[in-house]
């Protein structure tokens, strides 16, 4: 059985919450695998200035989750592509409505 991956968000930039002091991320954000140096979609992140948020998860900055989106502005659509998104703009799984006999 395969494990599903969990991914972190890296971002060009971050804010502080003032409720409960956290750093999160702002402006355009990646999904990232803690342990690697770059991004699911490939961007270096020290080439890239990318901050890491390792205790981010990728659901919570997807603008329909609430989470931690506030201030993010661009959902990285190659990183959305492999990481997983739902929501409305997210294509539906492929579905076979008639099937040959």
């Amino acid at each position: 059985m395969a494990r599903s991956k969990r991914y972190a968000v890296a971002a060009s930039g971050q804010w502080v919450d003032d409720e409960d002091g956290r750093r999160l991320p702002a402006g355009e954000v990646h999904a990232w695998e803690q342990g690697m140096n770059q991004t699911v979609c490939g961007l270096s992140l020290s080439r890239s200035q990318l901050g890491r948020f390792a205790h981010i998860a990728w659901s919570d900055v997807l603008p329909e989750s609430g989470g931690a989106a506030d201030r993010v502005q661009r959902v990285c659509p190659r990183c959305a592509s492999v990481a997983g998104r739902r929501g409305t703009d997210a294509r539906p799984g492929w579905h076979r409505t008639n099937p040959r006999p």
